[in-house]
């Protein structure tokens, strides 16, 4: 639920659709379907800005499956702190999210993506189901995406919170020598919380391509959410959105 998972189908798509043109350019038929594999770690897991691992390492894992259509679907998991640490819970210290959608071209440089997402806390006990469901839509143009994201009812474990929004912007920038450049900001609300649980978040990253499917990240990110805030967790941790820098490092297959 991080910058690079929020937008990974996007590229990850974007790199199949890459991949079956240039199979149509040597005439060898484009395959129907497309499995892959990633995991990885990062020394902070962050969603949307705020740390759901309380600033400590997390390891990750997905697989993606993409169809020719244009049609995806996809699991991602997590170890994660925020369900024990910020709200107290005696269980609940993995998330695991089932997507899917469908993606294509409106036209030249000019495509979208829409689905939906379910984040799932599984054996999470606390007061108000943490489960949480979105829908998204998003459209490309060139480097630039912009991404909507709602939630179908209550947002990650906050009573009436039914509706809350995230609106994304990130764009992705080849600098060459296998180095690219993502700058983002987003703005997240959550109706009906006091305090205010409203804040805008932004990250600068940059990705190195190892070579043989190894990817490493550097990412400097923060956001405006106030000390001693509603982001404020129960073992000392006072601002769950602070200014940070994350390392990581994924293998894809």
């Amino acid at each position: 639920m991080n910058l690079c998972k929020s937008l990974a189908s996007s590229a990850l798509a974007l790199g199949l659709l890459a991949n079956t043109a240039a199979h149509g350019q040597s005439g060898a038929p484009a395959p129907d379907f497309t499995l892959a594999y990633n995991i990885g770690g990062t020394t902070d897991y962050r969603f949307r800005g705020i740390s759901q691992s309380s600033f400590k390492p997390a390891v990750q894992g997905g697989i993606d499956f993409s169809h020719k259509s244009g049609a995806y679907a996809g699991v991602w998991a997590s170890n994660v702190n925020w369900i024990k640490d910020y709200i107290g819970a005696t269980d609940g210290s993995l998330e695991v999210d089932f997507f899917g959608g469908y993606k294509g071209e409106l036209a030249k440089d000019l495509g979208f993506d829409v689905g939906v997402i379910a984040y799932v806390y599984p054996s999470n006990n606390t007061p108000t189901n943490a489960n949480t469901n979105e829908i998204y839509a998003a459209l490309t143009y060139g480097p630039v995406t912009a991404k909507y994201s709602r939630s179908l009812g209550n947002f990650v474990a906050n009573p009436d919170s039914a509706a809350s929004q995230y609106l994304e912007v990130a764009a992705s920038f080849d600098v060459g020598n296998g180095f690219s450049l993502t700058p983002h900001i987003g703005r997240q609300l959550v109706p009906n919380q006091v305090p205010s649980a409203d804040y805008t978040d932004y990250a600068l990253t940059v990705n190195k391509d190892l070579g043989n499917g190894l990817s490493a990240s550097l990412t400097l990110l923060g956001t405006d959410a106030k000390s001693d805030s509603f982001y404020a967790d129960k073992v000392g941790n006072s601002n769950l959105g602070k200014s940070g820098l994350l390392v990581g490092l994924k293998y894809s297959f």
